[in-house]
């Protein structure tokens, strides 16, 4: 697994580029050789924030931690990436060990903010474009969780259409299909 470690408003240590590596390492027999692990760390007002995402062709885990001191924020976000993975065990190893359903990485494109645009309309203050892949219910419902997200829009491999699955305050999962007036 390929890691990148940031520091945002902080020189990070050598030492905690290595403790970093060594948690890391106990994923790697989970996630492929191409695998991308992207860790960030912002400090502010004495607050750590550790956040990392990995990456792989069709997948992605991310989580997120603050705490006062760094290692124990990078120790709360290798727990929970665990977490995330134990939960989905049998599934990521369905999805892993037939590689046939991963083939692409999600790309997310920010646009910039059009000053000529007029201000009576709803100020949208983020665009993300990523590839939306085919995926059935199952795979799209586990690759929210491993995300962390409320809801995720993916293409359904039976219909062919765009669709988006998102979890009800019930802890259930809805299913929004799109329907022909």
């Amino acid at each position: 697994m390929k890691i990148t470690i940031t520091g945002r408003k902080v020189n990070l240590r050598d030492n905690f580029k290595q403790l970093v590596h060594k948690k890391l390492s106990r994923f790697d027999k989970i996630f492929e050789e191409n695998a991308e692990a992207l860790v960030v760390v912002t400090v502010e007002h004495n607050r750590q924030t550790v956040e990392i995402t990995i990456r792989q062709p069709g997948m992605i885990c991310r989580a997120e931690s603050t705490d006062f001191e760094m290692n124990d924020a990078l120790d709360q976000v290798i727990s929970a990436l665990g977490r995330q993975i134990r939960k989905n065990k049998t599934k990521l190893e369905k999805k892993i060990h037939h590689s046939g359903a991963l083939d692409q990485y999600v790309q997310e494109y920010f646009n910039s903010e059009d000053p000529d645009e007029k201000k009576d309309t709803y100020d949208v203050v983020k665009t993300k474009k990523f590839f939306v892949k085919p995926l059935n219910i199952d795979e799209a419902i586990l690759q929210m969780n491993l995300l962390g997200h409320e809801f995720f829009m993916f293409r359904n491999e039976e219909s062919g259409e765009i669709n988006v699955v998102y979890k009800r305050n019930d802890g259930a999962y809805g299913l929004l299909v799109p329907e022909e007036e």
